[in-house]
């Protein structure tokens, strides 16, 4: 199995940015950890801070791969663009957030993307992941 795991702005901060929310781990430490939890399951990662590249990355990857754990960070609140890169692509996208987006400020409740989406992952940390990789794997 191929699964791109796709993260969005401010992502690469992870294991620095606001720790009490996202933790103290970088995402690369976590893909180890991932890499080597599921050593049948081929993993890419990509991040990119750039709205316009999350949408090729998704173009590009959306009909070659076998699943996708996207989360588009900010984004997801915003990005018709990036809900509508979803909707034309035929690879099941998994939505991850770390926190719990619910438990956030209000405009966090609402994603644009879920309705193009299997699936939501919302406030297990970086373990989503590891669940969307799970779910996939059950798909």
């Amino acid at each position: 199995m191929k699964i791109m795991i796709i993260n969005g702005p401010n992502l690469n901060l992870l294991g620095k940015r606001e720790p009490g929310i996202y933790g103290n781990q970088t995402f690369e430490e976590y893909l180890a950890h991932l890499t080597t939890t599921f050593s049948n399951v081929d993993f890419d990662y990509y991040q990119s801070n750039i709205e316009g590249e999350l949408i090729n990355k998704l173009h590009e990857v959306g009909f070659l791969y076998d699943g996708i754990l996207l989360n588009a960070g900010g984004y997801t609140h915003t990005s018709v663009a990036l809900s509508d890169a979803i909707a034309a692509i035929r690879t099941p996208v998994i939505e991850i957030h770390i926190s719990n987006i619910f438990a956030r400020e209000e405009y966090r409740h609402i994603s644009l993307l879920s309705k193009h989406c299997v699936g939501i992952i919302s406030g297990f940390g970086m373990y989503g992941y590891q669940m969307g990789v799970q779910a996939l794997l059950k798909k």
